[in-house]
């Protein structure tokens, strides 16, 4: 009984201790959040735990976090998703999307908004392996991939290399690798055959996974019907579909039929901007015409990122301005992209997934975006990264949101 009353004491102390602690490490308070897979857009707090999405309400006490975040006036999005990107750098392969082409992810994704990237077929299953020591399982931005189909990958002159085109190693290195791997992409073919396609179609259908298309040259022996109708399946995903490349848009402005009877038929169609495909002429006659993109991408490489695309951001600030809700860009650039990689737990505010957010600002002014030819279109909204979470922390923070002022603040480590 006396060791009971001596314990007694101290089981209050570290229960009084436990209570003493706040049940949330980040709230992110007072913004706009909006969530299309949950039908959220209203003013709510975030809360995050454990690197996970905690409580997503209207009104969580400040008290109940040890870190806050004011978010008014702001808007906060689950973590950006960008399904085309260039990212295996560091090979010291000269003019090639395999090494001086390409981006390390980390120094151009968080300050977008950006949390989680698919490289699109810029490694082959020959190469993947190295890209994955190289890039993948060192970027805390969370980097997914797609093989090419050609084993090579975009490494020149081998993308033509219709002997390098296996699907069946595709398909191998694709289910040995199920947690990075979420498609299979061609890109680039310049011939008449269908070979490219019909392989990547092969190898996604023995893993799973979905086929993403770049078309490549544009050959009357390989029309767009052809492709939406009889050769890519529901679900398969066509990049660049404002490119006017591949007659996306007929001579009198007129949609391509072959767009439509492709959506009907269950066909995704992604932006994909990259360096020489978004042209004004095409984006804006096919959204007056009601054919708004599925997902919003970059295709960002060296390229890309110097010229008319300029990030996640910028790409999502052009479909703004043409008049798509922002809730819709949003939701194309979110969830919709989660789910056409088959990634249901990405591009949510979902209590318990991932704690990846993005908190923007919408500018309102006079402003200037170009495509990829560079023309010049006027807007009026421009969308502007404040900060970025992921994985419950803080990795990018443009006007330091989510720090004390230097002379109440505590000095602390920095972190690497």
């Amino acid at each position: 009984m006396r060791v009971m009353k001596r314990l007694l004491p101290l089981s209050l102390l570290v229960a009084a201790t436990l209570a003493a602690q706040p049940a949330y490490d980040l709230l992110i308070s007072g913004g706009r959040v909006i969530d299309p897979k949950n039908d959220i857009d209203q003013i709510m707090d975030v809360a995050i735990a454990g690197g996970k999405i905690a409580r997503v309400a209207a009104g969580i006490p400040a008290a109940q976090a040890a870190r806050v975040i004011d978010a008014k006036g702001l808007y906060v999005t689950p973590g950006l998703v960008d399904i085309h990107v260039h990212v295996y750098a560091g090979t010291g392969q000269r003019r090639a999307y395999t090494g001086d082409q390409s981006v390390y992810p980390d120094g151009f994704t968080f300050r977008s908004g950006v949390t989680t990237v698919v490289d699109a077929g810029t490694s082959g299953w020959r190469n993947f392996p190295d890209f994955k020591d190289r890039v993948i399982t060192r970027a805390r931005t969370r980097v997914l991939a797609m093989l090419n189909i050609v084993g090579g990958g975009m490494a020149g002159a081998v993308e033509q290399n219709k002997e390098d085109m296996d699907p069946d190693e595709a398909a191998k290195m694709a289910k040995a690798n199920p947690d990075i791997v979420v498609g299979i992409k061609t890109a680039h073919f310049a011939g008449p055959e269908w070979i490219a396609v019909e392989n990547a179609v092969k190898a996604a259908t023995a893993a799973n996974i979905p086929v993403m298309v770049d078309f490549g040259a544009n050959r009357p022996e390989r029309p767009i019907r052809e492709l939406f109708l009889n050769k890519l399946r529901p679900g398969d995903i066509y990049t660049h579909a404002f490119s006017g490349n591949r007659k996306e848009l007929g001579e009198n402005g007129k949609l391509s039929e072959a767009m439509i009877e492709g959506r009907k038929r269950g066909i995704i169609f992604d932006v994909g901007h990259g360096g020489g495909s978004f042209r004004w002429r095409v984006a804006v006659q096919a959204i007056e015409q009601g054919f708004a993109p599925d997902s919003i991408s970059t295709d960002l490489h060296t390229g890309s990122m110097n010229a008319g695309m300029k990030d996640m951001a910028n790409v999502m600030s052009k479909i703004l301005n043409l008049g798509i809700p922002l809730k819709d860009v949003v939701r194309m650039s979110t969830w919709a992209p989660a789910r056409e990689i088959k990634r249901p737990e990405l591009g949510h505010l979902t209590a318990g997934a991932a704690a990846d957010v993005a908190v923007l600002r919408m500018d309102t002014g006079s402003y200037g975006f170009l495509d990829s030819p560079g023309a010049r279109f006027s807007g009026t909204k421009l969308l502007v990264p404040e900060l970025t979470v992921r994985d419950g922390r803080v990795v990018w923070d443009l006007n330091g949101r989510g720090a004390e002022d230097w002379k109440v603040a505590k000095e602390r480590p920095r972190a690497n």
